[in-house]
């Protein structure tokens, strides 16, 4: 037992762990045929709370362990930024529609939550936490933080909200044909944000980098809109 207890304090073994995981969960995914619903960020994380349950594992001794590939989130999103800028003048050239559509898809993201929320009769710090769902998990926490929502139930809603995105995007797209990979990108970095952005490489470079660009534009928007909308709509 004290030999576990020494191999479970060390970090390379969740290192280890979360890597295997996503390798698994990458697999299954290819099996599912890469449906959405089970996606490897989604499938991974399964796995590894199933770990941690199993080995009796605090949550606190996986992320002491595990906080280099965390580190790594840096430089992979910054990554992001290459293939953007190998089609800087496309975005230039799309710039205000780009920007119309960022704003009135964080605005809808938001509004149609609470609107959701409060026809189902939530509590108000769950409708709080429901505001955030559609940008990426960092910002979507510490926006849930600010306005008084429930951090780890925001978390939850970002992961349920960026597979769906993914599930019904080919849809959406097959039925309002729309054929740009830079739509289609954008659109996925919208709605889905980072998953939805991992997603949108499978249409290519052009539509990942657009994706990059959406997850990024929302995020930023979105946090510092969603505050006053709140404070707006009478709900802090």
């Amino acid at each position: 037992m004290s030999l576990w207890l020494e191999f479970q304090a060390s970090p390379l073994l969740w290192i280890i762990v979360t890597v295997v995981a996503f390798m698994v969960a990458s697999w299954i995914n290819r099996i599912a045929r890469r449906t959405p619903l089970l996606h490897p960020v989604v499938v991974g994380l399964l796995l590894i709370i199933g770990l941690l349950k199993l080995t009796d594992t605090s949550y606190e001794t996986y992320k002491d362990g595990a906080q280099f590939i965390s580190f790594l989130l840096g430089p992979a999103v910054v990554a992001l930024a290459v293939p953007l800028y190998d089609n800087l003048a496309r975005v230039r050239s799309m710039l205000v529609p780009l920007l119309v559509a960022c704003t009135v898809g964080a605005l809808v993201a938001a509004l149609t939550a609470i609107a959701v929320g409060i026809w189902l009769e939530l509590s108000m710090q769950t409708l709080l936490s429901l505001a955030p769902k559609s940008v990426t998990t960092p910002i979507a926490i510490g926006v849930a933080d600010k306005i008084g929502g429930y951090p780890s139930l925001t978390a939850g809603l970002v992961l349920i909200t960026g597979a769906l995105g993914c599930l019904m995007s080919p849809f959406v797209c097959k039925m309002l044909k729309v054929e740009d990979p830079a739509i289609r990108g954008f659109s996925l970095g919208v709605a889905a944000h980072a998953m939805g952005t991992a997603y949108a490489f499978e249409y290519g470079a052009i539509a990942g980098a657009f994706g990059g660009l959406a997850m990024g534009m929302t995020g930023t928007f979105t946090a510092f809109m969603l505050p006053p909308l709140i404070r707006l709509l009478g709900l802090s």
